[in-house]
């Protein structure tokens, strides 16, 4: 077993909310923090709408298992306060180099002694965060997989810092969250599922600008061609189309950074998010 209880994930977005939950859901004590109140109170429909998800996705859930889960969950919006008591730290705030790099300044800051970090970045290495948080032989990545209750994977990323216990501790706890850990052996952009799941992403996406085919053509192409239960455009609205757009704007490839604008013009700047809001490449029934 390992020696954490309180475990504090930073962002209550898709990812980060469903880490929350189950976390708590596996018994421990979590700290859900946000940027502020709207944002929790998001958070809050959210874990509602993942216990009645496990409810009917998760054998033994309806024991009052998933229901009890929304007992060991706590909220804060100031982040000191969230990871004063902390043994795990996980960070899952949006992939954006600035933005990560001043949370866990912040966090390495107020976090006490004893707390290990993690981030659930999708792209990004850890080790361009590592020296922000000021002890980087207690960091590494922990990368989920969407839809962590069924595709329940976490990636373990150290970096040459990252101290050899720490990184066992971490991986005994993706165990008991009930996840199978990933053991990746170096850093890798992307670990080992992007670095699969990206590509496809890129060509989807290069499809679409240069008017190739419709998002439904595509992932209908890929579901009947390779047999998987979704295509590329339905993945994009599972993980959000503003993390898609983060990593888009980012890239070096003209076409990437085009395809970029079509989701913030089309997409984002109408609040259309993906399966979050209801409506992203696609509309969905709302969970109420």
């Amino acid at each position: 077993m390992t020696t954490f209880t309180h475990v504090t994930v930073l962002g209550t977005g898709v990812l980060g909310s469903q880490i929350a939950y189950q976390s708590a859901y596996a018994g421990f004590q979590v700290t859900a923090w946000d940027i502020d109140d709207d944002a929790i109170a998001a958070a809050k429909k959210r874990f509602a709408g993942l216990a009645k998800t496990y409810d009917a996705e998760v054998e033994g859930a309806k024991d009052g298992k998933s229901a009890a889960a929304l007992d060991h969950i706590a909220y804060a919006t100031d982040l000191a306060e969230a990871v004063k008591d902390a043994d795990l730290v996980i960070e899952a705030v949006p992939e954006n180099p600035q933005i990560k790099t001043d949370t866990w300044t912040k966090v390495g800051q107020a976090a006490p002694e004893k707390t290990i970090f993690a981030t659930n970045s999708s792209t990004l290495l850890p080790s361009s965060f590592m020296d922000a948080t000021g002890r980087p032989e207690k960091f590494l990545a922990l990368h989920y997989a969407n839809r962590i209750w069924v595709m329940n994977t976490a990636e373990v990323m150290a970096t040459s810092k990252t101290d050899p216990d720490v990184y066992r501790q971490v991986v005994r706890f993706a165990e008991e969250q009930g996840m199978v850990p990933i053991e990746v052996k170096k850093e890798q952009p992307g670990y080992v599922l992007n670095s699969l799941l990206v590509p496809l992403l890129n060509a989807a996406g290069a499809l679409y600008v240069n008017g190739v085919a419709d998002p439904e053509t595509i992932d209908k192409t890929w579901r009947i061609g390779t047999g998987a239960p979704n295509g590329p455009f339905q993945i994009f609205d599972v993980v959000g189309l503003t993390t898609a757009y983060n990593i888009s704007s980012m890239s070096e490839d003209e076409t990437q950074r085009k395809f970029a604008e079509i989701l913030k013009r089309d997409f984002i700047d109408h609040g259309k998010l993906g399966v979050a809001t209801g409506e992203g490449f696609y509309t969905y029934p709302s969970e109420s």
